[in-house]
């Protein structure tokens, strides 16, 4: 992986982790693009340079981590159905589902589809007249929604969001609840793959994986505010039509 590819990973890495389109499938069909070959470096390289996005969240919200226990304690109960499905099909999702873009094709259109029924039931105004009070059980129920996303395409932006909107919590309250859920949940997942590698990476691995961190990082800066300020005027109707959109050129993409 060179330089360029690097960056380029670390942009698209930093805009789509945190908005409902999935930053997985962005990262492996933006690496099909660029002729990187799906390397269990490349494998490692797409979880572990989510580090630099979450890092752009702990900056942005460090007093929700240092101020808020109660509410730290609910993200780590949303936090906990993902480990437990992370670890117990780790093997599948890094060896298949990562590696099939059918799967992150038809997860796409799913999704998308989801989220314009979804929007299509719940005027604008209903949401933003939600409540911003996350309790523990509601924690937890927005966690099992997270854990669908462990398979690429899914999206842990969007089935936490539309898990939280279903509970009926403001579109700002659940949006950014989803931002602080991926810090322990992105930690979590890079550091068991880095046990699991053993950290073998030779010197220009580790550059690589230094751009690509500090590129993601910026980038989620620009993406955490688009996205706070997109949810202000528009609802999630445009993101779902964007996935139907997408994952329809990867299925011709195949089928071609």
């Amino acid at each position: 992986m060179d330089f360029i590819q690097s960056i380029v990973l670390g942009i698209v890495e930093g805009l789509t982790e945190f908005l409902p389109i999935s930053s997985t499938a962005h990262l492996i069909i933006a690496a099909r693009l660029l002729a990187i070959g799906q390397t269990e470096f490349a494998k490692s390289f797409e979880i572990i340079i989510q580090l630099g996005a979450i890092l752009a969240v702990m900056v942005l919200y460090w007093q929700k981590f240092l101020k808020d226990l109660d509410y730290l304690k609910k993200i780590i109960v949303a936090f906990l159905p993902t480990a437990v499905v992370g670890f117990i099909f780790y093997q599948i999702i890094k060896n298949f589902l990562m590696e099939s873009l059918s799967v992150i094709a038809l997860a796409l259109l799913l999704g998308g589809i989801i989220i314009i029924i979804f929007e299509a039931g719940k005027s604008k105004r209903t949401a933003d007249n939600g409540s911003d009070l996350i309790t523990y059980k509601k924690a937890f129920l927005i966690g099992l929604c997270q854990s669908v996303a462990v398979i690429p395409g899914v999206s842990r932006a969007a089935a936490t969001i539309i898990g939280g909107l279903s509970l009926k919590l403001s579109r700002r309250a659940i949006v950014e609840f989803s931002f602080l859920l991926a810090v322990p949940t992105m930690l979590a997942a890079t550091g068991y793959d880095l046990i699991k590698t053993g950290f073998n990476f030779s010197g220009g691995e580790l550059e690589a994986l230094l751009v690509g961190f500090l590129v993601s990082f910026f980038a989620a800066l620009a993406g955490v505010k688009f996205f706070l300020k997109f949810i202000t005027k528009y609802n999630f109707f445009y993101f779902g039509v964007y996935r139907i959109i997408l994952g329809l050129i990867i299925l011709a993409w195949l089928w071609c």
